[in-house]
């Protein structure tokens, strides 16, 4: 699957993101809402995402301020979207400091395995946002150690974080 659409970068105040709308004849034909995929602004290199229901059965691509300097674009501006179907695992790339924590990790391997994908990616992203290949690791031991913690079922993001639970 390969679809090419044009679309405008626009922005969604109460969420306070930019992204780009996905419409309902698109989103069927790539699978519906939640479906993951590949997105290309413009030609520029693809990266990981996911529809978000917009209504009307249209959806939207989140695009950080980051990339959208990367792309050179703005609020307002017409682009081409290129998506394509995301064959990875997880619907993002994974780490090579936590797969390898995960290889050697049986318990925390199969915990991982358990959760839903969005806490999977919650994870993957987590350990990605940093440059450092030590921090990586120490996050991945952190997170996996926090998650195999948790009671079964029972996902807990600030738990696995760390963090002490909200006081009421």
């Amino acid at each position: 699957m390969k679809i090419t659409f044009k679309s405008y970068i626009d922005y969604l105040s109460k969420l306070k993101l930019h992204h780009v709308s996905v419409p309902s004849d698109i989103v069927d034909q790539v699978g519906g809402i939640g479906t993951r995929v590949m997105c290309s602004v413009n030609g520029e290199k693809a990266f990981h995402a996911g529809m978000v229901a917009l209504g009307g059965g249209a959806a939207y691509i989140t695009i950080n301020k980051k990339r959208m300097q990367k792309f050179g674009v703005e609020k307002g501006d017409e682009v081409e979207v290129t998506l394509t179907e995301d064959n990875s695992k997880y619907g993002m790339e994974m780490p090579e400091e936590l797969e390898a924590l995960l290889e050697q990790d049986a318990e925390g391997a199969r915990r991982f395995e358990n959760i839903t994908p969005g806490q999977q990616r919650y994870i993957i992203h987590y350990v990605s946002q940093v440059k450092s290949s030590q921090k990586k690791i120490d996050r991945a031991i952190m997170l996996i150690n926090n998650l195999k913690d948790l009671p079964e079922g029972a996902f807990d993001f600030r738990k696995l974080l760390g963090k002490p639970p909200r006081e009421s």
